[in-house]
């Protein structure tokens, strides 16, 4: 006959036996089995699409619809009916990871993700392994990992990319592979998925890209969507979990980073103000009223424009910051009256590089000619971070027409990454 004391023993033995096997059977938190559970238990869960063009879906037919985003909502919806869904997306054709380090705060984590798609496989160029982008490209996987955040990282191709001899120089393919490895992501390899279709004679090239050799068309946002889906539900079965290695594998430059907002300043130059971003666009990815909260603009007088009287026009002042950084990037809005620029770094102007022209000292604001869209220009890697560099931007003005110049930041990542307005 058992005493009180081996009663009581018992009781709680068997308690923690329970408690333990209860801990032991509930997905891990932020695993991909715990969003699967929630999803069909019938959670609220945000799922966000965070990448370039093919993500936002240019060249479907009606990209809110038949895009890769729309067809894996449709699938989420018809998998886990129970579940009430947030889908968010987070595309800006035509950039690529480097900007997106520095979206990801406002345009990803600020909606709070239970499971984020990571485009840019593509637009960092497939076949690449330029350890830049690479480094920021494991920053945006690292932060989302450390956040506790299920991630499929998804790889899309251009049409030229659909040859399977290909497929093991894509430089940039196979190490986006091994970063879902080292980090615990789910993998949506759409490259290699049209390849084998293809080879089979299922698909055809010209079947899914039918406009032009970048965007497909509807059946090849399903074959994208076919991939990421299966990325997903593999990382399910798999029991897949965010992980965080001791040390990135390519460089730490994005770990540390800021995107400085130029309309927080306490004081701005003589010529430039506050202003908004504007409400159209030449492509609906690229309304920067969604990506922009505010920026500064710098304008010259209209050429018919009579000045204050009794004043005589003073010049516009350049824009100077001290900044403490490895990398610089300036992004902002491009519209149809925007001038040209120059970019000084320690009293030397920045030449023939980030898409310039070859030994030009300037950067075209005008990037889109007849639109609005975004402005995106790096123009610094491989700055030496222990010491203080002074930044001067000053618009190119054509003194013939109305000009004007949009920023909304500058985006500084390694070393402290800081900026201050410098005197």
């Amino acid at each position: 006959m058992m005493s009180t004391t081996q009663r009581v023993l018992s009781a709680i033995a068997a308690t923690v036996l329970v408690a333990s096997t209860a801990l032991a059977a509930e997905p891990k938190r932020g695993s991909f089995a715990e969003f699967d559970a929630r999803a069909r238990a019938g959670a609220r869960l945000n799922v966000v699409f965070f990448g370039a063009s093919l993500t936002w879906g240019a060249n479907a037919s009606d990209p809110v619809e038949t895009s890769y985003r729309a067809v894996m909502r449709d699938r989420f919806e018809q998998h886990y009916p129970a579940a009430q869904f947030r889908f968010r997306d987070s595309a800006i054709g035509g950039t690529g990871s480097q900007l997106g380090v520095f979206r990801l705060d406002r345009d990803v984590l600020a909606h709070k993700p239970d499971l984020v798609f990571v485009d840019f496989t593509a637009n960092d160029d497939i076949n690449s392994a330029d350890p830049e982008t690479l480094a920021s490209y494991e920053s945006i996987l690292r932060r989302l990992a450390t956040a506790g955040i299920p991630v499929v990282q998804v790889a899309f191709p251009f049409k030229w990319d659909i040859d399977t001899a290909k497929l093991p120089k894509m430089k940039r393919l196979v190490a986006h592979r091994a970063l879902a490895d080292t980090y615990g992501n789910g993998w949506g390899d759409a490259v290699t998925r049209i390849c084998r279709e293809v080879d089979a004679g299922r698909l055809t090239r010209e079947a899914l890209w039918v406009t032009d050799g970048v965007h497909p068309h509807d059946p090849g946002y399903r074959e994208f969507a076919a991939a990421a889906w299966d990325g997903y539900q593999a990382a399910v079965k798999a029991g897949l979990a965010p992980r965080v290695p001791a040390q990135p594998v390519y460089a730490d430059t994005y770990l540390t980073l800021r995107r400085f907002n130029l309309a927080g300043l306490p004081s701005l130059p003589r010529g430039w103000s506050k202003g908004r971003p504007n409400l159209t666009a030449v492509n609906h990815d690229w309304l920067m009223s969604r990506w922009l909260d505010d920026l500064v603009v710098v304008r010259n007088r209209k050429p018919d424009e009579p000045g204050t009287p009794g004043k005589e026009s003073q010049p516009v002042q350049p824009l100077r910051l001290k900044v403490e950084a490895t990398a610089i990037l300036l992004f902002g809005e491009s519209t149809a009256d925007a001038c040209r620029f120059r970019v000084l770094i320690d009293g030397v102007a920045v030449t023939g590089k980030g898409g310039q022209e070859k030994g030009a000292d300037w950067f075209e604001g005008n990037r889109w000619k007849t639109g609005n869209g975004f402005l995106l220009w790096e123009v610094a890697r491989g700055l030496d971070p222990s010491v203080p560099h002074l930044l001067e931007i000053e618009p190119v003005f054509d003194s013939a027409k109305a000009q004007e110049l949009k920023l909304e930041s500058i985006c500084v990542a390694g070393g402290k990454a800081t900026v201050v307005l410098a005197p």
